[in-house]
């Protein structure tokens, strides 16, 4: 349990955050299945990026850890098999909270020789896995719920054919996507994957980078096809990750609702399929700058934010929906923060995924901010704030949820009186040092 006050005086200064969760995630993965090394800088050494090092590792790749001597910075060197050279694991592969080292490593190993089982905490036994069930059957794999329910424990049965297929994905799901990417570079044909809009595309980007042949369609109605022609060996290359924008998102919030405040927060992707958040803030009237853009590979930039009295349109009312949920699906517990503390009604809809997450995100982020006091009510896909209401602290059940325990405690900034969040330690998840900074700027 940790408890916090309401910010006394601004918040000033330069942040540096964790390195992206998802991009750490794929360059372990596809690491592993290169021909010859890896080295990754910037890689984050969070609860879910370590599950998914334990699990290569169990499947017979040598991962090292070493900081280098001419500059100190830390460099993780993955030494690669090849798209064929994993071993059959000795035991299940546990994959802790990830659902993408589950989703993602699932496409992986569905298209090995080998038998394998998947599982991780209680949370992911909860979590949706027939959205990745359904497609890598179709491809020939043999892959199955344990329990009957679609939720891991996932067996999987080596030594199956796999083929490529046209693939509608009824959502925007990023680890869907991947999942069936992955098993495309195995299959005997092209791999196509249709999705509404344009999910985060580290994949695409990561694996044309490793050599493989891979690219995006975007059609005028903001439709996305992602197509993949198998026979193109990986190569081993050299990954930077820049910052993650969902950490970023708690420090950008954080300035924007304490009086005076100026951040410089550093070297974070701005990846168009993840910096929603931005455009979204930025219609509210939020003060958002963007320093040393670089556009090569991955986008990233330096992000400077300074205190804004975020207001809705000339009805006073702000919707956040449609094209922007899938870019800022993991931020939308702390924009709600911002939104109970906004001049206007914000309407949060197209947002029903976040019912699976680690938690229930509509039902867990409505029950904390209306125990500090906020007018708001749930929707069927997501919620209706009223802001502008006065916060005061209040005892935050994160249920596990690092996103909950983050996004609250930048709340506490803005509420009067003490806020305690019960369960803080789930932060550990991605971004184990975030009590750490926070408290440095306070």
């Amino acid at each position: 349990m940790i408890s916090l006050e309401k910010a006394t005086h601004p918040l000033k200064g330069d942040i540096f955050v964790p390195g992206d969760k998802s991009i750490s995630h794929r360059s372990i993965m596809f690491g592993s299945i290169a021909e010859g090394t890896t080295e990754i800088t910037g890689f984050l050494e969070s609860a879910d990026c370590l599950s998914t090092i334990e699990c290569f590792k169990k499947l017979g790749i040598i991962i090292d850890h070493t900081i280098r001597p001419t500059n100190g910075v830390p460099t993780i060197t993955v030494h690669g098999k090849g798209l064929h050279g994993l071993s059959a694991p000795a035991s299940t592969l546990y994959t802790g909270n990830s659902g993408t080292t589950t989703r993602l490593m699932s496409g992986i190993l569905a298209a090995q020789k080998f038998d394998s089982m998947i599982t991780g905490d209680s949370s992911i036994e909860r979590r949706p896995m027939g959205r990745i069930i359904k497609p890598l059957t179709q491809m020939g794999a043999d892959i199955s719920s344990t329990l009957g329910n679609d939720c891991a424990p996932l067996k999987i049965v080596g030594g199956k054919k796999l083929h490529g297929i046209s693939y509608r994905n009824p959502i925007a799901s990023a680890q869907v996507k991947s999942s069936i990417l992955l098993a495309g570079l195995y299959a005997d044909g092209e791999t196509v994957v249709y999705e509404p809009a344009l999910s985060r595309n580290h994949s695409e980007i990561m694996l044309s980078a490793f050599g493989a042949d891979v690219h995006n369609v975007i059609a005028r109605d903001g439709s996305a096809t992602a197509i993949l022609k198998p026979g193109m060996p990986l190569i081993g290359q050299k990954i930077n990750v820049p910052g993650d924008i969902s950490s970023a998102a708690y420090f950008i919030a954080a300035a924007l609702i304490v009086p005076g405040s100026e951040l410089l927060i550093r070297n974070i992707g701005i990846n168009q399929t993840r910096s929603g958040i931005l455009a979204v803030l930025k219609q509210m009237g939020a003060d958002i700058t963007l320093l040393n853009t670089n556009e090569s590979g991955e986008p990233r930039a330096d992000i400077l934010v300074k205190y804004s009295e975020l207001h809705g349109n000339q009805n006073n009312v702000f919707e956040i929906g449609g094209k922007h949920i899938p870019t800022m699906i993991d931020e939308i517990p702390v924009v709600a923060v911002l939104a109970a503390t906004a001049n206007c009604d914000t309407i949060i809809k197209d947002a029903a995924e976040l019912k699976v997450k680690e938690s229930d995100r509509i039902a867990t982020v409505v029950e904390n901010l209306a125990a500090m006091g906020c007018d708001i009510e749930a929707t069927d896909d997501g919620m209706i704030i009223h802001g502008g209401k006065p916060l005061h602290g209040a005892d935050i059940k994160a249920h596990d949820d690092h996103r909950l325990a983050m996004s609250f405690a930048i709340a506490a900034l803005a509420a009067k009186g003490t806020t305690r969040i019960l369960d803080d330690n789930c932060v550990g998840i991605s971004y184990p040092t975030f009590f750490k900074d926070l408290q440095s700027l306070l």
